[in-house]
């Protein structure tokens, strides 16, 4: 069996990426969860991401969230397990994506051979997935398979996203930015996400913002304009090689071909998915 190159592999996540993702963005996800008394927004989100978890507190939310002002999370966990059990989220949070799916991509869709052909090759990968480190991952992976084609992809999609995630997180660490700093490096790339998306989504301040491009400024990954640094720019590519490296068993379990055929199925869904605008791409400066 023939592995994939690191671009394949990278290529296929992102072709499946969206099926996971839109339920975040979707009208059912805070109308769901509000409906078992949480509060729409960032409760909501971290709720429903974390509740594999089971209750708790607001340092494992910011801990293996990373990226978000833990005191924005401390605010929301854990009150929101007052108001609805980890166990009535997690059923929430399968009903959300189950009606999300069934109405950007039709019944059809989800009734088709290609439909169950990619959620097999994905479930497939995931066997290939370490827990060791990988916290979201593994909560994620205790939960019960879902019996639909198109509830396991995205399940799938889920487990291959979070071991991805937790291993960025690894690679984070070694190169010591913080959850900010990750942030701010990131939109610096040139990426079309929007600073003050992420910024506001993330709970930060404007001032937090500048604090954190003044750290990467004193490490010389930053210049007086806000753009990275050669030095900048090389740590970021290492972080990115990093990430592909620690995500890349499942898809070597899975070998080149299956990895380009899985890129093929769930490409089709995203397209889908995109086009009908499961993603809030003009929101996030991405369309």
């Amino acid at each position: 069996m023939t592995n994939p190159t690191p671009v394949a592999v990278r290529r296929c996540y992102n072709s499946f990426h969206p099926v996971h993702a839109a339920h975040y963005f979707a009208p059912e996800h805070d109308d769901e969860f509000e409906a078992i008394g949480l509060e729409r927004g960032p409760m909501a989100y971290f709720a429903g991401r974390a509740a594999a978890f089971g209750a708790v507190g607001a340092g494992v939310v910011a801990a293996t969230f990373y990226n978000f002002n833990p005191a924005l999370v401390a605010e929301k966990i854990p009150r929101a397990w007052t108001y609805a059990s980890p166990e009535t989220v997690l059923r929430t949070r399968l009903r959300i994506a189950d009606s999300c799916l069934t109405r950007l991509l039709g019944p059809e869709a989800l009734a088709s051979r290609a439909m169950a052909e990619a959620a097999d090759l994905a479930m497939a990968a995931t066997a290939g997935c370490g827990r060791p480190g990988r916290p979201l991952y593994s909560a994620h992976a205790d939960l019960p398979v879902p019996e639909s084609a198109h509830m396991r992809l995205w399940y799938a999609a889920t487990l291959l996203r979070e071991h991805r995630g937790d291993g960025h997180l690894v690679a984070l660490g070694e190169a010591e930015l913080d959850g900010l700093e990750a942030l701010v490096s990131h939109t610096a790339t040139g990426t079309a996400w929007r600073p003050q998306y992420l910024q506001a989504n993330r709970g930060w301040t404007a001032q937090d913002w500048s604090d954190a491009q003044d750290r990467l400024r004193d490490r010389g990954l930053l210049d007086t304009a806000g753009e990275l640094t050669d030095a900048g720019m090389e740590l970021r590519r290492a972080l990115e090689a990093e990430t592909d490296r620690l995500g890349f068993a499942p898809y070597a379990l899975l070998g080149a071909e299956a990895t380009k055929r899985l890129t093929e199925l769930a490409g089709a869904f995203t397209k889908t998915v995109l086009a009908g605008g499961g993603l809030p791409l003009r929101e996030m400066g991405k369309g």
